[in-house]
């Protein structure tokens, strides 16, 4: 009898070249549609990033490709206004995603998709999300909105450079922590100015504006919890990046709050993961995420091993364009314990 190999790949089908047309984070979410098996089944046409340290795939990216997948199955006048985001299993990079969706309900202003996507017949992630009909509201509105807070204006040398190994299709330039001195945590705001690398293509049109928005949305989102306790973290595990490397320790200090020696003797994170990811977009077709987004995180409470963070979009003219919710799994290292294992 022949010898079965198993062998894993990234992807289902050998990745294309990178279409110069298009911008960075166009090309990362491609999506190849499997409609030779089902026309509301997806996978990503590309690998996923794996970031150091970290449980699994970067989860901006299984957010954005649910998101596109999601919004190839609604007609062209509808657009996304919510979407509710779980995490259940850690994705596996070494290995190709498969998102389904599924139409809920098609109505005459709002459409409802479900989106899950899964790894070797498992759902790492689902998402519900909603979709409004331009102008459904008519012409009398009810309008407010919350102002962007005063700070700099982005500089163009301002970029942080991201971690060895991965080309960031977003640029970013951090602003100190508001209230970083006191002794309350949930008074802390931490802040940073982001933009897509390159123009996303007139062909992406306002879908990939929205999938770039959400990709990004999850950029340093659970670590406020972190960032407002000045917790010590390192990475560790199947992603764990050289100590020694000048460059990496910087990087994830910007990005991450990590630090290389814990010579204070702070609290130190054990395990830190999403559970859930919620995005409500404003006015989804007027902005674009290759201009400079604001963005100010909050966290108004952590406990039981948990932690919450409210995050605001803006763009840089002052317009709120997305409110976004996430809490996630904080727990610290127990004293003799080396490392918080374990499935949740």
């Amino acid at each position: 009898m022949a010898r079965v190999v198993h062998t894993t790949f990234p992807t289902l089908m050998r990745p294309p070249p990178v279409d110069p047309s298009k911008s960075a984070i166009e090309n990362i979410l491609e999506l190849t549609q499997l409609v030779d098996i089902d026309k509301n089944l997806y996978t990503n046409t590309r690998p996923l990033w794996h970031p150091p340290g970290a449980r699994g795939i970067f989860g901006g990216a299984v957010i954005a490709q649910s998101l596109a997948a999601a919004q190839k199955s609604v007609a062209k006048d509808l657009t996304v206004h919510s979407m509710h985001c779980y995490f259940v299993l850690a994705g596996d990079s070494d290995i190709p995603i498969i998102y389904h969706v599924e139409d809920v309900r098609s109505g005459r202003s709002f459409a409802t998709r479900t989106v899950q996507a899964r790894q070797r017949g498992k759902v790492i992630f689902t998402t519900t999300i909603s979709f409004v009909r331009e102008g459904a509201g008519g012409k009398k509105l009810v309008e407010h909105a919350t102002a962007m807070p005063y700070v700099p204006n982005p500089s163009e040398d301002g970029e942080l450079r991201p971690p060895k190994g991965y080309n960031s299709p977003f640029e970013s330039q951090r602003i100190d922590i508001l209230n970083n001195d006191s002794p309350r945590p949930e008074t802390k705001r931490t802040r940073q100015w982001l933009r897509a690398k390159g123009k996303i293509s007139p062909h992406g049109g306002h879908e990939a504006h929205l999938a770039a928005l959400a990709y990004i949305s999850d950029s340093f989102f659970i670590g406020t919890v972190a960032r407002t306790h000045k917790l010590w973290r390192i990475p560790a595990g199947k992603n764990k990046p050289p100590h020694d490397d000048p460059d990496v320790l910087q990087s994830l200090r910007e990005n991450g709050g990590f630090q290389n020696e814990n010579k204070e003797r702070r609290p130190e994170v054990g395990m830190m993961v999403s559970l859930d990811h919620i995005i409500y977009f404003h006015d989804p077709r007027g902005f674009r995420v290759d201009d400079w987004i604001f963005t100010e995180m909050e966290s108004p409470w952590s406990g039981d091993g948990r932690g919450l963070v409210y995050q605001k979009m803006w763009t840089k003219e002052g317009k709120l364009i997305a409110s976004c919710v996430q809490e996630g799994v904080v727990r610290l290292r127990q004293d003799g314990e080396e490392e918080v294992k374990g499935k949740l």
